[in-house]
């Protein structure tokens, strides 16, 4: 039986080499990335075209050379902070892109995505757990292009029929098993690489306020594995092809991790204590965020399955620990 086949935006990144991975049984792949921030050695022995999204005529000849019967869209810029000094670049990338994305698909006559989406939507969130009808109110330019491309992907169902599943991610993370592939940003500002990899340069790693409203004093976050992640896209696709319109899901574990269990995390991991000491709070930073997830469990039937706090740790640390330099090794 012939495959369907899947036009994959952003696939060498880090959630969408964990995704191509595990749908590439099922489906026929092709990654379209411009490579800036992501690893073609993520992805061996899948097909990858070099192209940035802003190319919008070779993004439309390439959509109807490929015929793909859906697209996952991963291609974005995701640093929050960096959104906030350089908010063009964001707007740019990341809504200009998807618009070339969607017109080729209209033009193509492809009517599937799934998007990946992000908690950022929400800004500070009214209430706890986060369910998907909260008000949306992004607190940075990175979550408004994440909010305008879920308005841009609304019009679209509505005007060309083109269906549609968005995740809102929270805190991806983790590795595989194994320690095979990992997480490898450049710049890295996620806090478990960033506290393994001082962990393992026998430095000190600083934590970003111990004055929150929470059990400990330090933040707590919804964290969730990047197999959860890769998973529940098969989930989205699934639906998509039975016959799913629209649809706006959290991913997440329902369940959140502070700072310092992070931290307390990897030394039961490693059975050696970590140094660290507290540092003065990151403006804006909100006390505790975590994703309502039975929206998600209800009507795609997805839970995550990896995101205990151990596996998460144990993974991650395997991973940086055999791949000291990433994917350049």
């Amino acid at each position: 039986m012939t495959k369907p086949k899947l036009l994959v935006t952003g696939g060498t990144g880090y959630v969408g080499s964990f995704t191509v991975r595990a749908l590439q049984d099922k489906y026929e792949i092709l990654i379209v990335d411009n490579l800036l921030y992501g690893h073609e050695d993520a992805v061996p022995n899948i097909k990858v075209v070099k192209l940035d999204l802003s190319n919008g005529p070779r993004l439309k000849e390439l959509m109807a050379e490929y015929k793909p019967e859906a697209v996952v869209h991963f291609a974005a810029y995701i640093q929050a902070g960096e959104s906030v000094t350089n908010p063009t670049k964001y707007f740019v990338n990341n809504v200009s892109g998807s618009l070339n994305l969607l017109n080729a698909m209209v033009e193509a006559g492809v009517k599937k995505m799934v998007f990946s989406s992000s908690a950022a939507v929400y800004g500070n969130p009214e209430n706890l757990p986060i369910k998907e009808n909260q008000t949306k109110n992004p607190i940075n330019p990175y979550g408004d292009s994440k909010l305008m491309i879920e308005m841009m992907l609304k019009r679209y169902h509505m005007a060309y029929g083109l269906n549609y599943v968005a995740l809102r991610y929270f805190n991806a993370c983790g590795a595989e098993l194994d320690g095979s592939f990992g997480e490898d940003h450049r710049p890295e500002t996620h806090i478990i690489p960033l506290l393994i990899r001082a962990y393992l340069k026998g430095e000190e790693f600083i934590i970003f306020g111990n004055d929150y409203k929470t059990k400990d004093g330090t933040c707590v976050r919804d964290y969730v594995h990047v197999l959860d992640l890769a998973d529940v896209h098969k989930a989205a696709l699934t639906a998509l092809f039975d016959g799913l319109t629209t649809a706006e899901f959290n991913c997440g574990s329902g369940v959140g991790f502070s700072n310092l269990e992070i931290v307390k995390s990897l030394e039961a991991v490693t059975g050696q204590p970590a140094v660290y000491k507290f540092g003065s709070r990151r403006p804006g930073d909100p006390d505790k965020l975590v994703a309502g997830v039975d929206k998600i469990k209800d009507q795609l039937g997805w839970q995550a399955k990896y995101s205990d706090i151990k596996t998460i740790t144990s993974s991650a640390f395997k991973w940086h620990k055999n791949h000291p330099l990433g994917y350049n090794k």
